[in-house]
């Protein structure tokens, strides 16, 4: 299974997180998730507000338009992507036309 879909204008991607990392980056493909670390602490929604603010980022697109729709508790999260202009380099090749 590919770790993004897109349809409908949004992507949908299934994420990994691993917070309190060294540095923020999209760190590549795990199964079929895509790895991000973040440096953010598990703590209090902190990396899960990170992860998005992160994500938006990557995609240009504005913190509203990115929410975790599954896996709020979990290190492996579903999160969708609306209103985006780009897709990261390292992901293009899993988008399908």
């Amino acid at each position: 299974m590919s770790p993004l879909q897109v349809k409908d204008g949004k992507v949908v991607i299934n994420v990994t997180v691993v917070p309190k990392s060294s540095r923020d980056a999209i760190v590549g493909i795990l199964g079929d998730a895509v790895k991000v670390a973040v440096t953010a602490p598990p703590v209090d929604g902190k990396a899960n507000a990170y992860v998005c603010k992160f994500l938006a980022g990557e995609f240009k697109t504005a913190k509203s338009n990115v929410s975790i729709i599954k896996g709020e508790t979990s290190k492996h999260k579903t999160i969708e992507i609306r209103e985006y202009r780009n897709i990261p380099p390292i992901l293009r090749e899993f988008v399908k036309s």
